[in-house]
């Protein structure tokens, strides 16, 4: 049975979400990004070598076409993304009950202000089939699911910084 302390709670509760304000995305505030960065820990960098060049490279290109005007240069937010683990799968027999056939790519996306203040952070794992669109036979496979991976992580920061 409700109360009448708690009925009236609930209602003073309501009223007063229904006149705060919304609470946009630090992206949508008209902070438009003025740089992109993609960074790597130590530990992807050490294991990576030089396959992480192209993984940092695609994702960066994936984010400046995918954000194109909302890009401008010299603004004073800096977006920076960075990768935590980065991870292909071995084995390429399907889906599997626990995921354990997809390759995947797990970073932190952080909006800055020009004070070099954090604005907000998202972390992002992106997924994607370890099959590699059917190119397994190919030596380059590798090498195209690399580049999905970062494709696949860019669009789930615009996701995240977009709102």
């Amino acid at each position: 049975m409700i109360t009448r302390r708690q009925a009236l709670a609930s209602a003073l509760g309501a009223s007063a979400l229904a006149l705060a304000p919304p609470v946009p995305s630090a992206f949508a505030q008209g902070s438009a990004v003025g740089t992109i960065r993609v960074d790597a820990l130590p530990s992807v960098v050490e294991a990576w070598g030089p396959n992480l060049p192209m993984v940092q490279a695609e994702l960066k290109r994936t984010l400046v076409e995918i954000l194109g005007p909302s890009l401008q240069p010299g603004a004073g937010t800096r977006l920076v993304v960075t990768i935590g683990r980065l991870w292909l799968s071995s084995s390429t027999r399907g889906t599997g009950l626990t995921g354990a056939h997809e390759d995947f790519l797990e970073s932190t996306a952080t909006l800055y202000d020009r004070s070099g203040r954090p604005l907000a952070s998202y972390p992002i794992r992106s997924t994607e089939p370890a099959t590699g669109a059917g190119l397994l036979p190919l030596p380059e496979a590798d090498w195209f699911r690399l580049r999905a991976l970062a494709r696949n992580n860019a669009w789930w920061v615009r996701r995240y910084i977009a709102g």
